[in-house]
C-alpha cells in the first residue's frame, strides 16, 4: 500500500477542509468537488447548539451519531418534525427536505452528503430556523 499525497487526491478533486465554526463546532471535511459528495466529522462544542436549517436542491444527507445526542427537525411541505437520535442512530434527508440538527454538548456526529452537484449546494431555509433556534435542549429532551 503507499499513501496518496493532498497534492495527487486534488488531482481527483479530492480535498479536505476543517472549520471551527462560530458556535464552536469542530468541522474536518473530506470534499469532492468533481460530484459535490463530501463526507464530514463534526465535534460539537461544550454548549448545545443549533446549526443552520437548509435543504439541497441536487444532494441527499445522512447523520450518524456517534456519541452524544442529536435532534433534527424537518419542514417537508407543512409538516413539521422534531424527533431526538442517540448513540448508533441515523436519519437522511432528500433534496429539498428543509432541515437542522441540534448537538448536544461534546456530540460527535458524522454527515455524508451524496448525489450530483457542481455547486454550493446548500440554501438557506429561514422558515425552519424560525421553529427551531428558540428551543433549548431541556425542551427538546422533552420530545
Amino acid at each position: 500500500m503507499h499513501r496518496i499525497s493532498d497534492e495527487d487526491a486534488y488531482k481527483y478533486g479530492i480535498e479536505t477542509r476543517h472549520d471551527l465554526m462560530d458556535s464552536g463546532e469542530r468541522r474536518f471535511r473530506l470534499i469532492c468537488s468533481a460530484d459535490g459528495s463530501s463526507y464530514c466529522r463534526t465535534v460539537a462544542s461544550e454548549k448545545g447548539a443549533w446549526q443552520s436549517s437548509h435543504y439541497h436542491k441536487s444532494v441527499s444527507e445522512i447523520y450518524v451519531v456517534q456519541s452524544g445526542w442529536m435532534v433534527y427537525a424537518e419542514l417537508k411541505e407543512e409538516d413539521f418534525k422534531l424527533r431526538v437520535l442517540r448513540e448508533g442512530e441515523t436519519v437522511s434527508f432528500a433534496p429539498f427536505v428543509h432541515h437542522n440538527i441540534y448537538l448536544s454538548s461534546e456530540a460527535v456526529i458524522h454527515t455524508i452528503k451524496y448525489g450530483k452537484s457542481e455547486d454550493n449546494d446548500w440554501h438557506a431555509s429561514p422558515e425552519l430556523d424560525s421553529l427551531t433556534q428558540h428551543l433549548s435542549s431541556e425542551a427538546l429532551l422533552s420530545i
